[in-house]
């Protein structure tokens, strides 16, 4: 039976992603988490927990495995020895069926603002990754980069553009956004080499502003919603709330995700999102007309903001894989909005 490999997989897209490879196939899924950001299976699994095996805990029809660990001790370990799940935990996983890279230290713009070394630990995470990877040759290998790569001088207030994927151009740089931008960066040049260097069957994805109903507070869609359903008046906004973003819901992302592993071998990095710059204050409105008032919003100035203007292109997408995101920021928010409503 083949085996996947999901890191990160207790955080937002990580547990998703185990729920979407658990319902649409027969294969086990083992995945990896240390629990510094997401949340443990049982408060968020569909499936109960049914026993534990040398040090894994198994879900649901015996197919899914939970690891507690630091990833890098784990890669460290496979890395001497390619045999250590069979011998440490029973589980015949020698080789991977497709690797879901998305362990990441990363938060709300809190976190990459207020604290970028810790961030920075991205790099370590990422290289001991593609040690693997390129060793041990999974059928397939995700690498979730982030639209944080592209340059920031792309995306101010007085230059506001759609950003394509040939913005990022490895010989001739632009700035990222803080660390968290230049690991993701540099992951992405990663990739590359080992599509042309190692032969890896590598995706890379450049995902903008994900979202979805399970997502925590800690990011601002969820945050926004929470305070909608409370009927905060006044509303905070971060910043003047002018700065837009490309919201894009979670299935989406996992649909295009998931079409792409099928269609792209050579590590080349493609845009998710809906090609659509949405501001905070639109938000705002979005939420509160759901609620059923109109609240004075209150700007907070001495908060981070991040870029003003991030949003995508996705014509290379359109054109090249017949993809185009069917939720909309409407429907989308709704549904996150109804959740924030059951939390009271």
């Amino acid at each position: 039976m083949t085996t996947h490999l999901v890191t990160g997989g207790c955080g937002f897209v990580g547990r998703n992603m185990v729920k979407r490879l658990y319902a649409n196939t027969n294969d086990r899924v083992l995945f990896i988490d240390d629990l510094s950001v997401g949340t443990h299976p049982t408060t968020w699994a569909p499936w109960p927990k049914v026993g534990e095996q040398q040090g894994l805990e198994v879900y649901g029809d015996g197919r899914l495995f939970f690891l507690k660990a630091d990833l890098r001790d784990v890669l460290r370990d496979l890395n001497r020895d390619p045999e250590h799940f069979r011998k440490k935990h029973g589980l015949d996983a020698v080789a991977f069926g497709d690797v879901f890279h998305f362990a990441a230290i990363v938060g709300g713009r809190s976190k990459i603002d207020g604290d970028p070394m810790l961030v920075a630990q991205d790099l370590s995470i990422d290289a001991e990754m593609f040690l693997y990877v390129c060793r041990n040759k999974p059928r397939r290998f995700l690498y979730p980069s982030s639209s944080a790569a592209y340059p920031i001088d792309l995306q101010t207030e007085s230059n506001t553009i759609k950003l394509k994927e040939s913005d990022i151009d490895f010989k001739k740089m632009g700035e990222p956004d803080m660390t968290y931008g230049w690991s993701k960066l540099t992951g992405e040049f990663l990739a590359k080499i080992a599509a042309s260097h190692y032969g890896v069957h590598v995706t890379c994805i450049r995902p903008f502003s994900g979202y979805g109903e399970d997502q925590d507070l800690s990011y601002p869609v969820p945050a926004i919603a929470a305070r909608a359903a409370k009927k905060e008046n006044p509303f905070e906004v971060w910043g003047t709330g002018k700065q837009g973003r490309d919201f894009v819901h979670i299935d989406d992302v996992l649909d295009l995700t998931l079409l792409a592993m099928d269609r792209i071998s050579d590590g080349r990095a493609i845009n998710i999102g809906m090609g659509k710059l949405t501001s905070f204050l639109e938000l705002i409105e979005v939420f509160t007309r759901f609620a059923g008032y109109t609240p004075t919003v209150k700007p907070l100035l001495d908060k981070p903001v991040g870029v003003h203007s991030r949003y995508c292109d996705m014509t290379w997408v359109e054109e090249n894989l017949g993809w185009k995101a069917k939720i909309s920021i409407e429907e989308g928010m709704r549904r996150v909005y109804e959740a924030a409503l059951k939390q009271f």
